[in-house]
């Protein structure tokens, strides 16, 4: 089930996107992009849509993922 970004307070997002980021490990290359950077990055891909909150009754975890990816 996917849920809005916009219903989750602004504290809890900024903790599932850090969690997020810290457990991804994204790789940027050969440039340096600090955490802060990389916490941004996904917040605004939430915004424009790009990136979804994926809550899986299931497993009763959250999970960010591309959009794209779920073939939506």
């Amino acid at each position: 089930m996917m849920v809005p970004w916009q219903s989750i307070p602004d504290e809890t997002l900024t903790g599932l996107i850090e969690h997020f980021v810290l457990r991804e490990g994204t790789d940027y290359g050969e440039q340096e992009v600090s955490f802060a950077q990389k916490v941004e990055d996904v917040r605004q891909q939430l915004q424009s849509g790009e990136a979804v909150i994926v809550y899986s009754e299931l497993h009763e975890t959250v999970d960010i993922r591309r959009k794209a990816a779920l073939g939506s």
